[in-house]
């Protein structure tokens, strides 16, 4: 799931666009996939991805709240257990996150993050399975976001003016540090959008200086060429294999 939340946040940029003028993300929506992954040659469906907003109030501010899970299907549990949490706490006009929180249960393996974000400092707070708690300080880009908040970031922006072939680096930070990723625009294809039907789709192509993802052009997403820009569709190659993430129903849109 790490490596499949990198290449999913990789994706999405935050400076190579000019932002539309009102934000496609609000409170209420519920985008749900089915996760696939490559065996023996077959693509078998694994596990259920849900990604979810809702408004949270505080004393001081208002934020939104972002939200993916992954969870295997039950009969593949016995097998591979998954139960993933990825969490953003942003700012509901610009999604400039505030507070990033991952928590992790893969066949036994667990781990928890917490990423504190003032300015361009990130003060993170990380434990794993039974080792003691850690704690570090890190400094980042002013554009630079966590893997969640990329995720919905992107949708605010303008892919109508892109040409096949443009390129664009950037940065987004994971596992404590700032990882750089490369977008590559590849036009429009119509792909099946779950409950939406077919869609024209922007395609994009995504690189990173990481050894998660593997193959040019073998990292890609799908997103409705409308203003919305929900994700429709993911292929991924890691090291471990190959997947997909396809929509299946989207909701409060």
């Amino acid at each position: 799931m790490k490596r499949l939340l990198l290449c999913l946040g990789t994706a999405f940029l935050l400076s190579a666009f000019a932002p539309q003028s009102n934000p496609a993300i609000k409170a209420g929506e519920k985008l749900v996939y089915a996760g696939s992954y490559n065996m023996s040659g077959l693509m078998t469906q694994l596990a259920q991805v849900t990604m979810s907003t809702e408004t949270v109030a505080t004393s001081k501010n208002t934020y939104l709240h972002l939200s993916c899970e992954l969870s295997t299907y039950s009969k593949w549990d016995s097998f591979f257990k998954i139960r993933d949490i990825y969490e953003s706490y942003v700012n509901p006009t610009n999604l400039k996150p505030s507070l990033y929180k991952r928590s992790i249960d893969e066949g036994g393996y667990t781990k928890k993050e917490k990423y504190t974000f003032k300015g361009n400092t990130v003060n993170s707070t990380v434990k794993k399975r039974n080792r003691p708690e850690t704690q570090k300080t890190f400094t980042i880009g002013g554009s630079t976001q966590d893997v969640i908040s990329m995720l919905y970031k992107v949708r605010t922006l303008d892919f109508s003016k892109m040409k096949e072939g443009q390129t664009q680096s950037l940065m987004i930070v994971f596992d404590e540090k700032q990882v750089p990723v490369t977008l590559k625009y590849m036009g429009k294809e119509t792909v099946n959008a779950g409950n939406l039907g077919q869609k024209p789709c922007y395609k994009i192509s995504i690189g990173a200086k990481t050894d998660a993802l593997r193959g040019k052009d073998k990292n890609l997403i799908w997103l409705t060429a409308d203003a919305k820009k929900i994700p429709a569709l993911l292929k991924f190659s890691i090291p471990v294999g190959t997947g997909q993430l396809v929509l299946t129903s989207a909701t409060g849109i």
